[in-house]
């Protein structure tokens, strides 16, 4: 059976074309399927719109947050209340293509444990948008070694692989990098990103930056090692200072560089604020991880799990 988790933030309007489309082409296809519905703590009648689609189809189950936690822990929610045999995420808005969960599942019946979505085009954006995803995935690439310029939570996974997921403790998972981490067997499908259908876009250059800071220091300590570079730059800068000084002392020429002197002290103020804004982001991730508290807290379900036939 194919598990799909559709993570849902204020998408009324998007519930029941999302259940009939994805339903209908799945049906269609002949594979036995369920579909989660996450609601992320939504302030419009999402829930209400999952609880219908729940009480119309049994196919269609449901988990509500008790509030917003974001897209990571409702993915994770979804991801362990699966119970078939593979899950896929999709995203409620239809940009990812429903019709390529048909093509995931087939290369999945071929052995393959990870069907990896690649965007082969983003859609319109705005230039804004467009750059600050690009430079979103430039900072990704670098900090997780894996090239996630077409990456998305597009994906399928096999039950070990999703086993192995749920079994890492972290509570600032980033789903879009662990599931390329983990390994296992490795296929791609390419898709058009489309246009959403009904609704307005979640996320904005605003997000998408908190979004990447966010993910990239739950990832990787690779923002920690620009402490060490600024401070070695700042070693260099010092030493040539030091060399002017002492040059100007033997040739007997005073130093009158009251600004060179504030100059220096701004940047060195500068450097160690910055350095430190780094470290504490760093203990304070480390804080969120001790507490131990849970990605998300449930509030509310609907449906009841799938059995496939035998």
């Amino acid at each position: 059976m194919l598990s799909v988790v559709i993570p849902s933030y204020n998408e009324e309007a998007m519930i029941p074309r999302t259940h009939q489309v994805i339903g209908g082409i799945l049906r269609e296809a002949a594979i036995s399927y369920e579909l989660i519905f996450v609601n992320d703590g939504s302030k419009d009648r999402t829930w209400e719109e999952i609880g219908a689609a729940a009480s119309a189809d049994a196919h269609v189950r449901g988990v509500c947050f008790s509030r917003n936690f974001g897209k990571e822990a409702a993915i994770f929610a979804g991801l362990s209340a699966a119970k078939g045999d593979c899950v896929a995420v999709i995203d409620c808005d239809l940009q990812h293509p429903p019709e390529t969960l048909v093509t995931m599942y087939r290369l999945w019946e071929q052995g393959y444990e990870v069907v990896e979505g690649v965007k082969a085009s983003r859609g319109e954006e705005s230039a804004a948008h467009g750059f600050a995803a690009k430079m979103f995935y430039k900072l990704m690439n670098a900090a997780t070694g894996f090239d996630m310029s077409r990456a998305s939570d597009f994906k399928l996974l096999d039950r070990k692989a999703v086993t192995v997921l749920l079994n890492m403790p972290e509570k600032n998972a980033f789903f879009r990098a662990l599931s390329s981490w983990i390994g296992f067997k490795t296929t791609e499908v390419a898709y058009d990103v489309r246009e959403r259908e009904a609704g307005e876009s979640k996320w904005s250059t605003r997000s998408l930056i908190r979004y990447a800071l966010t993910n990239i220091t739950s990832f990787s300590t690779a923002p920690m090692q620009i402490v060490t570079f600024l401070g070695c730059l700042l070693l260099a800068v010092s030493l040539v200072f030091s060399v002017i000084a002492i040059i100007q002392k033997v040739a007997g020429v005073s130093l009158g560089g009251f600004t060179t002197v504030i100059l220096l002290m701004c940047l060195f103020a500068s450097v160690i604020m910055i350095s430190l804004g780094i470290i504490g982001f760093y203990i304070a991730k480390m804080y969120d991880e001790i507490k131990g508290r849970p990605r998300y807290i449930v509030s509310s379900t609907v449906g009841e799990p799938e059995r496939p036939a035998n």
